[in-house]
């Protein structure tokens, strides 16, 4: 039987002392220059908590032990939300959609849009999953497995490089609406990386590989 852990968050989105590494992951996955670190004891892990991150940045380089590291859990976090997005590159139509990952019920879907691309459409569905958790008042992960869409979410900024045309106008209105809804809104779903080579294909995906 594994010993059991206690995890200081020191940076994250809620800082904290955690008895349990998924309690601990939702706070800094995903979350940049997040710092925490585990510990054998509940005291000793109230302790470096109440003494603050600073107090770890000894001489000998120690603070370096801190810092957030990739880890990869075995399982997905079944009470979440997976988002995919899919372009044919035929038609150049774009759509995307999402899905509880514990049900594989899917929660909404949009589309087709033309002349898209598909890091649009992982940018969409993820900013679609932020807002529909809010609605509904859903504290749970989102997964994607769009670094560059994720990158776009933390930035509030869809930095595309395709062009504005008469077919694409719907698109680029909805580009603008989710960049506007980031910046006037809050939340707390951690955005985290769907592992596909550990876990198997996106719940999300459409399937046409």
């Amino acid at each position: 039987m594994a010993k059991k852990k206690y995890y200081v968050v020191w940076k994250g989105r809620k800082s904290g002392v955690y008895e349990s590494w998924d309690d601990c992951r939702k706070q800094v996955e995903g979350f940049t220059g997040a710092l925490y670190k585990s510990f054998e004891t509940a005291a000793a892990a109230q302790e470096a908590f109440a003494k603050g991150a600073s107090a770890l940045n000894s001489k000998t380089g120690q603070k370096k032990l801190f810092d957030v590291k990739q880890h990869v859990s075995k399982q997905p976090i079944r009470q979440s939300i997976a988002v995919d997005g899919a372009w044919n590159t035929k038609t150049l139509d774009s759509e995307y959609r999402g899905v509880d990952v514990n049900t594989g019920k899917q929660l909404f879907i949009k589309g087709p849009f033309a002349e898209g691309t598909n890091n649009i459409m992982e940018f969409l569905a993820l900013v679609h999953a932020l807002a529909y958790c809010k609605k509904h008042q859903l504290h749970v992960p989102i997964y994607s497995d769009s670094v560059t869409a994720m990158k776009w979410v933390r930035d509030k900024h869809a930095k595309t490089k395709l062009e504005s045309s008469n077919n694409n106008t719907e698109l680029f209105d909805l580009i603008d609406r989710a960049e506007k809804w980031l910046k006037e809104n809050t939340y707390s779903n951690p955005v985290l990386k769907w592992e596909t080579k550990l876990w198997g294909e996106n719940p999300a995906d459409f399937g046409r590989k």
